[in-house]
């Protein structure tokens, strides 16, 4: 099974892959216990929403890994996907931006990893 690091660059790859929006990853081991790491990714509309958690979902279980929760939906407008040490929060853009969990964990160191760091590392 992979390790932390390469399952985030999984997740993302397959927010990504999905167009997710403005996709983050906090470290945030260094200020919770709730997790290690949180990815947040935002939809355009429901279609898309699903679409995202399907694709997270279907990249880490080719992986051999299986969340242990999944919460909310697409009626509210967020789904939480909880993998243990990392926890994956996909949102619309109006929930994403009232919850604002970049703005709560703003002590959280912000990483990049899959597409994103390569797009840093070509600049």
């Amino acid at each position: 099974m992979k390790n932390e690091k390469e399952l985030l660059d999984v997740i993302v790859n397959a927010l990504e892959d999905k167009k997710g929006m403005d996709v983050s990853v906090l470290d945030v081991s260094k200020i919770s216990s709730i997790a290690d790491y949180f990815i947040i990714a935002g939809a355009s509309n429901v279609n898309q929403m699903n679409a995202l958690v399907d694709s997270v979902e279907e990249a880490l279980y080719k992986e051999g890994v299986r969340p242990a929760h999944i919460e909310g939906g697409e009626k509210s407008g967020w789904t939480l996907m909880n993998y243990g040490d990392i926890i994956v929060h996909v949102f619309d853009v109006e929930k994403r931006e009232f919850y604002g969990l970049e703005r709560v964990w703003k002590d959280a160191e912000k990483i990049l990893t899959g597409n994103a760091s390569e797009e840093k590392n070509a600049d």
